[in-house]
C-alpha cells in the first residue's frame, strides 16, 4: 500500500478520492439519462487507458484499437448466446484472444522494422480485416447483426451481466479505477521506466541494453487484452453488435480521442479527455434538440473541433496545464500524471 501512494502528494490523494466518492454518489441523484451518459463516459475513459499503455507509454500508435474491443465482445457473447456461458468466463477466451492477435500484429511490425505510422497502417489493416471478416461470419449473425437475449433490465444477474444500468455503471467505475491503479503502478514498475526511454528514443534505449522488441510486445499484448474486457461490457450492455459497428475505424478514433484531448501518457489525461468530450458532446446535443436542430454528423464536426483546438493551443493535452492550475506538480505524474 506504501509503494501504491509512493510520491503522491496529499492533495492529489485527496482530490482522486473526492473524484472517485462523486462518481460512486452519482447514481443515488442521477436520472436514467444521465446514468447512461456516464456510463459512456467511464466506458471510453478505461478504454482510453487501455490504449495509453499502448501509445502514451511506450510510443507505439494503434488507430485501430477497435480490433480489440470488437473481439471481445463477439467471443463472450457468442460463448453466452451457443453454450450459455458466463460472461465472467468467457472474458478469459476473449482476454487470450486479443492478446494473441496483438502479439501477431507486434511481432509482424516489431520484427520487421514496421514502425511510426506504417505501424498505425498496420493496425488500421487488421481491423478492416475483422470487420470484413464477422460480416460475413454467419455463426454470429454476420452482416445482419447478433443479438443477445434480455430477460430483464429490473432484477440483476451479475454473474450474467443482465440487469439495469446501475450495475454496468458500478462495474465500469471498478473497472475505470483498477485501470488507473494498474497504469500507476506499471509507470512506476521496469517495465515504465522502459515503455517510457523507448517511446522517447528506441536507439537509445537499446543502446542502453532494453530489449526493445520485448517491451514493445509486452505493451501491444497487454493493451489489447486489456481493451477487450471493455468489449465484453459493450456487447452485454448494448445487447447487440454489428461488425460496422463495433470495427470500424470511426470506433478506434472515438477511442483515442479521449487520451488525445486528456494528455497522452498521462494517467488523468483519458478520464478528463472522456468527460469533457462525451459531457460536451451530449450537452450540445440536447441543447439543439431543445432548439428543434438536427444536423446528421453534429457529433463528429463537435469532436474535431475539439481536437483542433488542443492541437493549436493545449498541443500536450487538457491535464497537464490543469493540473497546474489545480496545484498538483508534486505527484505520481511526475513522468507522466
Amino acid at each position: 500500500m506504501k509503494y501504491l501512494f509512493e510520491g503522491v502528494s496529499r492533495s492529489a490523494l485527496v482530490l482522486l478520492a473526492l473524484f472517485f466518492a462523486a462518481l460512486a454518489a452519482a447514481p443515488m441523484f442521477a436520472n436514467d439519462y444521465l446514468i447512461v451518459v456516464l456510463i459512456t463516459i467511464l466506458y471510453f475513459a478505461y478504454a482510453g487507458q487501455c490504449w495509453n499503455i499502448m501509445m502514451g507509454f511506450a510510443g507505439q500508435l494503434s488507430l485501430g484499437h477497435a480490433l480489440y474491443v470488437g473481439l471481445g465482445a463477439y467471443v463472450t457473447a457468442a460463448l453466452y448466446v451457443k453454450f450459455g456461458v458466463s460472461p465472467w468466463i468467457g472474458l478469459f477466451p476473449a482476454l487470450v484472444i486479443a492478446g494473441a492477435v496483438g502479439a501477431v500484429i507486434g511481432f509482424l511490425a516489431f520484427r520487421f522494422g514496421v514502425s511510426g505510422v506504417y505501424f498505425a497502417i498496420l493496425t488500421i489493416a487488421f481491423a478492416e480485416f475483422a470487420r470484413i471478416g464477422f460480416d460475413h461470419f454467419a455463426w454470429v449473425g454476420g452482416a445482419a447483426g447478433y443479438f443477445l437475449p434480455v430477460a430483464n433490465y429490473t432484477q440483476n444477474d451479475f454473474f450474467n451481466l443482465r440487469g439495469s444500468q446501475h450495475m454496468f455503471y458500478y462495474i465500469l467505475l471498478a473497472m475505470t479505477v483498477a485501470a488507473f491503479v494498474l497504469c500507476h503502478l506499471l509507470l512506476r514498475s521496469r517495465a515504465g521506466y522502459y515503455w517510457l526511454a523507448i517511446r522517447e528514443s528506441p536507439e537509445a534505449a537499446e543502446a542502453l541494453g532494453i530489449n526493445i522488441f520485448r517491451y514493445k510486445m509486452y505493451a501491444v499484448v497487454l493493451s489489447a487484452a486489456l481493451t477487450s474486457l471493455g468489449g465484453v461490457i459493450f456487447a452485454f450492455f448494448y445487447n447487440n453488435l454489428f461488425p460496422e459497428q463495433v470495427f470500424h475505424i470511426s470506433r478506434s478514433i472515438e477511442l483515442i480521442l479521449g487520451p488525445i484531448i486528456g494528455g497522452i501518457g498521462t494517467l488523468f489525461g483519458p478520464i478528463v479527455g472522456a468527460f469533457l468530450l462525451t459531457g460536451l458532446a451530449e450537452g450540445l446535443r440536447e441543447v439543439m434538440l431543445r432548439l428543434g436542430i438536427d444536423l446528421p454528423g453534429m457529433k463528429q464536426v463537435f469532436y474535431g473541433i475539439c481536437l483542433l483546438l488542443v492541437v493549436m493551443f493545449l498541443p500536450d493535452g487538457v491535464w497537464p496545464p490543469l493540473k497546474k492550475k489545480l496545484g498538483l506538480d508534486r505527484d505520481t505524474e511526475k513522468r507522466g500524471s
